[in-house]
C-alpha cells in the first residue's frame, strides 16, 4: 500500500508539468499540425512529449518529492540517501 501512494503521489505532482508541457507543444506545433490526420499529429507531438517528460519533467519532480519527504523527516536532502 505504501508504494501505491507514493506511485499515486508523484503521478499525481507530474499531472499539471505533462498538461502544460503538452500544451505548450500543441500552440507551437499549430501551423504545421492544422488540417493533418490525428496520427500525424500524433508523430510530431509523441516523441517530444517522451524526451520531455523522461528527462526534465519526471528527474525535477521525484527531486522535489524526495526533499519534501527528507525536510518532513527533519533530514537534509543529501542526507536522505
Amino acid at each position: 500500500m505504501r508504494i501505491f501512494l507514493a506511485r499515486a503521489k508523484l503521478a499525481a505532482a507530474i499531472l499539471i508539468p505533462a498538461w502544460a508541457l503538452i500544451t505548450l507543444l500543441l500552440h507551437l506545433w499549430h501551423p504545421v499540425i492544422t488540417g493533418r490526420p490525428e496520427w500525424q499529429v500524433a508523430a510530431i507531438i509523441v516523441p517530444q512529449m517522451i524526451v520531455g517528460m523522461v528527462f526534465v519533467i519526471i528527474p525535477i519532480t521525484q527531486g522535489l518529492l524526495v526533499r519534501l519527504a527528507a525536510r518532513r523527516q527533519g533530514l537534509k536532502a543529501g542526507d536522505a540517501d
